[in-house]
């Protein structure tokens, strides 16, 4: 396999190629990872429609609400719009039986998906199911690019704990996470043979799993209490893996004051004022902003972005002083006030990191909830409506009548990019 990436990975459609990664951890050892995949620049177009398919993993409704939520309210110069198809239970081969009917009618341009964890069944590593696997992956990425969608196919994750609710498991926890990370090799395989891109959920979450047992006992579970479905932490851990696949730079605006003491701001962020060390800003683009909360907590969005470089690869809202004075500068946005060295500011500082608690907050979190509801609908509408009696009875009907909910709820999404003021102090100490 590590002879054959990089021969084909060179013909792929995106702009991709292989990397070698640090090795793991000593403990770790065990777990044979092939190189993965990554977008040499950004695969997303204005006015892409995504298509975030999986199974109950993403049919809870987290890693898709922080995917949308960021494209919406971080990127919205490109106008992407999302829709969500998780099923509970799923496999690759049965969201086969449904990806024409539910997805394609939509005409999604860029598809993800992430499949695997029912796939391998809970059980060591068997040749015949991963064969499976790799044929139903195969297809589903097949059936995309037919319908002119480009793919971005998942790995599944990790586990934390043998599921007690699948009565059929078998073997350890170790021998579960090796089968699941022979299936996320096999899926580098068919996305490098069908030229797509590549996201790595698998090696993230296992790495983050790891630190955090360090840090915070086995009580912390990336993967979820249950042993398989992550809360927060973990699915923030699988929103960066899907985010970073999608070839995101992360650049989400410079505020720079310069020789006079005036700012000037990059594109997605206007200079309104700027007097004194006080800048007044309006902002179009706003950061990934979930709020504080309790870094050792495994169901709080903040715990996965202590474990994961999102903020410094994602989520870079930078103040930056060119030519500093002071040794010490003061800086106050919102409620809080941090401290920096002049060096730290001419090199740039991330507010977005630094600020959990910001004056953009409210802005994002209209995204959020906006985003969050037609998510909850778009599960509603697929699995009890369009698959229920009102579907049975007439599909394409159902269909109709449900898109019109539907596109208040779209509508609502985009009426929540709306710009934000808000004002950064500067003084010198």
């Amino acid at each position: 396999m590590k002879r054959f990436l990089p021969l084909v990975v060179t013909a792929l459609a995106f702009p991709i190629s292989a990397k070698e990664l640090p090795p793991l951890p000593a403990e770790l050892s065990a777990y044979q990872l092939d190189p993965a995949p990554e977008p040499s620049g950004l695969l997303l177009k204005k006015g892409d429609r995504v298509a975030i398919c999986g199974d109950s993993i993403t049919e809870q409704k987290r890693y898709s609400v922080i995917m949308e939520s960021y494209l919406t309210a971080c990127l919205p110069e490109l106008e992407i719009t999302c829709r969500q198809y998780g099923w509970s239970g799923e496999q690759a081969g049965g969201f086969l039986g449904r990806l024409a009917s539910d997805v394609l009618r939509f005409k999604p341009t860029f598809a993800t998906f992430c499949y695997g964890m029912n796939d391998f069944r809970y059980v060591p590593y068997d040749e015949a199911i991963a064969a499976e696997y790799r044929k139903n992956e195969t297809t589903m990425v097949q059936a995309f690019k037919k319908a002119g969608a480009r793919v971005l196919l998942g790995s599944p994750g990790i586990i934390d704990t043998v599921p007690h609710w699948v009565k059929s498991a078998k073997g350890t926890k170790e021998d579960l996470n090796l089968s699941l990370s022979k299936f996320r090799n096999i899926g580098i395989q068919v996305a490098a043979a069908e030229k797509v891109a590549f996201a790595d959920v698998y090696r993230p979450m296992l790495l983050a799993d790891n630190l955090a047992e360090k840090q915070n006992g086995p009580e912390f579970m990336i993967a979820g209490k249950d042993g398989v479905h992550p809360s927060w932490a973990g699915q923030l851990v699988m929103a960066y893996a899907f985010l970073k696949g999608m070839g995101i730079d992360g650049d989400l605006g410079t505020i720079t004051i310069g020789r006079s003491g005036k700012a000037t701001a990059t594109a997605g962020h206007k200079v309104v004022s700027s007097d004194g060390g006080k800048i007044t800003i309006q902002s179009t683009k706003l950061p990934f902003s979930p709020g504080p909360g309790d870094v050792k907590n495994d169901d709080v969005i903040a715990a996965g972005l202590a474990l994961v470089p999102f903020n410094d690869e994602l989520n870079r809202f930078t103040l930056k002083i060119d030519f500093p004075e002071a040794p010490n500068y003061d800086v106050t946005w919102g409620e809080a006030t941090k401290t920096y060295t002049a060096e730290q500011l001419k090199q740039g500082v991330n507010l977005a990191k630094d600020f959990e608690n910001h004056p953009l907050l409210p802005a994002f979190r209209k995204v959020w909830d906006a985003v969050a509801a037609k998510q909850d609908y778009e599960t509603r509408q697929i699995k009890a409506l369009v698959h229920g009696p009102e579907g049975a009875a007439d599909v394409d009907m159902t269909f109709a009548l449900t898109e019109k909910v539907r596109a208040k709820l779209a509508k609502a999404v985009a009426d929540s990019k709306q710009p934000a003021e808000h004002v950064i102090t500067v003084t010198a100490k």
